[in-house]
């Protein structure tokens, strides 16, 4: 399984931007999906996940009501729109799919593949 984040980019704060991963190889409908990121000196901690089916979706608190995902499974993408954003949201932004769903959303321990990541920056 390939996944290919793209859409990062540059913008000031209060501004938005459109994060997508294609995947490819394997069985997306079938799995998990979660984006994480990844601050300048800091750990990759979880910012949203959702459901195989796109039923059920899970926010870190500092991104509720900014940012949303969303899956297409006929075309294997996953995105995540990003609002009203803010400069501490700046990181390497990272999608994640997790194949077996039998673990915890929020650790990135659970996810088995990976994509390249992609760089956000916000500028105050």
């Amino acid at each position: 399984v390939q996944l290919q984040a793209f859409g990062g980019g540059l913008v000031q704060a209060g501004g938005s931007l459109r994060l997508s991963c294609a995947a490819s190889g394997g069985t997306f409908s079938t799995y998990n999906m979660a984006w994480f990121r990844q601050a300048p000196g800091k750990e990759r901690e979880f910012v949203v996940g959702i459901t195989w089916s796109g039923g059920r979706t899970f926010y870190t608190d500092s991104v509720k009501g900014r940012f949303t995902i969303s899956r297409d499974n006929a075309k294997n993408t996953v995105s995540l729109q990003m609002n009203s954003l803010k400069p501490e949201d700046t990181a390497v932004y990272y999608c994640a799919a997790d194949r077996d769903r039998s673990g915890s959303y929020f650790v990135s321990r659970t996810y088995d593949y990976w994509g390249q990541g992609t760089l956000v920056t916000v500028s105050s």
